[in-house]
């Protein structure tokens, strides 16, 4: 028996979803459409409508439904620190931790140049404009420790550091509650590296 085409034009559509492969894609399929047409239709609505109303917020680049974010208008905010994140997923885990009361810009991505994703895809002039406006004093990089988040942290903060701004990097270490015996060793040299005094 032939799939239905429309049946098959959905399960592709998923298989775009991160971590979503062709099983995964083909058990969605049919659960929205076997169990769930309520949920099926809101979660059609919902991308629909993010689709026509979410853009860039016009300063730090993340998703917002104004030109301006709402974080990035609150007035309690220290306009003179820009932290840099990766993804809007980074900068809601930054203001979930409560430990930083700044502004921020997202990268959307990072460089990679393998996949075709060099400074203009992140936005970088977008950036260097925002660090250089006067108003910021230290721009703090907060990109992922990966090979690809290093090397975006290093390229950024070199452009900033020949431009006069105060660049500095988060630092890498331990987790809170962690004992030594569960950490793999590159978390631990590092660690070491960037002790400081107590």
């Amino acid at each position: 028996m032939k799939t239905p085409s429309s049946l098959e034009d959905l399960i592709e559509a998923l298989r775009c979803l991160p971590g979503v492969g062709p099983k995964s894609a083909q058990r969605i399929a049919y659960h929205l459409l076997q169990r769930d047409h309520p949920g099926a239709l809101r979660l059609g609505n919902a991308l629909h409508r993010a689709l026509e109303v979410i853009q860039h917020c016009e300063k730090c680049n993340s998703f917002s439904e104004e030109p301006v974010c709402e974080l990035c208008r609150s007035p309690r905010r220290d306009a003179g620190l820009l932290c840099v994140v990766e993804t809007p997923g980074d900068l809601l885990m930054m203001e979930q931790a409560q430990c930083y009361q700044g502004l921020y810009f997202v990268l959307m991505g990072r460089l990679s140049p393998l996949d075709g994703i060099g400074p203009k895809e992140i936005h970088l002039d977008r950036l260097l404009r925002r660090a250089h406006d006067g108003v910021v004093k230290e721009v703090i990089l907060a990109t992922n420790f990966t090979v690809e988040g290093e090397a975006t942290a290093h390229y950024i903060g070199e452009l900033l550091k020949a431009k006069g701004i105060r660049v500095s990097r988060i630092a890498r270490g331990l987790p809170v509650g962690g004992e030594l015996e569960h950490v793999d060793s590159g978390t631990l040299a590092q660690a070491v590296v960037e002790r400081r005094e107590v």
